[in-house]
């Protein structure tokens, strides 16, 4: 379908794809006038405030949970506007972080608060791999194993135990969020950067309509094509590449057939990872270009690299972006 690429940063939007799976079950409880957090129930965890604080009259909170998906305790950070800190439901965009990350990145370094703040949107981060696992050669590495769960299912011993990110990301939390915070049904946006970026773009192309929204920041495109990606994939998924290509934005984009689905590209055009193709936007344009049912937004800064302060310039632009789609009438 179409394309068009630009410069320089503006927002424009485009109707959304509204998809419900189910209203929030537990709203916050109100403790002498404040929402409080800080202990939840669901059906299967408890979720344990780890810590607060006031930010652009939201809160910035950190969680920690038992996953039942992953075997183990997670910790993801979520952001309440100051809607949300009152009762009303507001829409959640999920944030997922490159290779060596935890939640605490995102959080500390793009400065995502005063603009989610100003749009009213819940913004939830997770960690980017298991933790606390024993799994030997796990730390081995920056780009496999602790900090690197490539938010796939891994297929191959010892990783399938834990290393569920893709499962845990698009399903688990997704359900403890709708169960504890007050967001608005089927008003769902994700994006990410780098490992995160592919993350996004593979969970949103694999379950069509259960994100309204979807951005990337320097995404790994083409992870099948490029030494990042064949690391994890062949790590986690085994030799054969006929799996791999299942967890490729751009063999996904390829063989996309349903609801109509727009990709927002960003990337910086002096981003040392582009020159060493590990990335590979152009080879997800290129895809896209063929197939009818998506269409795809493409930014190159130039003079921008790949680390947070590129992230920090623009991420303002890219939650408006998600505000104007998840806030749109169905």
């Amino acid at each position: 379908m179409g394309r068009y690429s630009v410069r320089l940063p503006s927002v424009t939007g485009r109707s959304s794809f509204a998809y419900s799976i189910g209203a929030f079950a537990n709203r916050p409880k109100r403790i002498n006038g404040v929402l409080s957090f800080g202990h939840i129930m669901t059906e299967n965890m408890t979720l344990e405030q780890v810590s607060t604080a006031k930010c652009y009259e939201g809160e910035q909170r950190v969680y920690r949970h038992r996953s039942g998906t992953l075997d183990c305790d997670m910790t993801f950070g979520v952001f309440l506007p100051p809607a949300a800190l009152e009762g009303k439901p507001c829409p959640v965009l999920f944030f997922l972080s490159g290779l060596t990350c935890s939640h605490e990145n995102f959080i500390q370094k793009s400065g995502f608060q005063a603009h989610a703040a100003k749009h009213n949107l819940i913004v939830v981060n997770p960690d980017t791999s298991p933790r606390g696992v024993e799994i030997a050669g796990q730390d081995d590495a920056y780009d496999f194993g602790s900090g690197a769960g490539f938010y796939v299912d891994a297929k191959e011993e010892p990783w399938s135990k834990h290393y569920k990110m893709y499962s845990y990301v698009t399903q688990e939390l997704v359900d403890v969020v709708n169960a504890n915070l007050p967001v608005v049904p089927g008003r769902r946006g994700i994006f990410g950067h780098s490992m995160g970026g592919h993350g996004a773009l593979i969970c949103a192309l694999k379950n069509p309509g259960l994100y309204q929204s979807v951005s990337a920041f320097a995404p790994i495109a083409n992870p099948t094509e490029c030494p990042w990606g064949q690391k994890a994939l062949a790590g986690y998924l085994g030799s054969n590449t006929a799996d791999w290509a299942l967890w490729d934005a751009t063999h996904l984009v390829s063989q996309y057939e349903s609801t109509p689905q727009e990709l927002f590209i960003d990337q910086g055009a002096s981003d040392n990872f582009l020159a060493a193709k590990q990335l590979l936007p152009e080879n997800l344009l290129a895809a896209a270009d063929g197939n009818d049912h998506i269409q795809t937004i493409y930014k190159q800064r130039e003079g921008y690299d790949h680390s947070y302060f590129y992230i920090a310039t623009f991420i303002g632009e890219h939650i408006a972006y998600h505000a104007a789609l998840l806030t749109a009438s169905s």
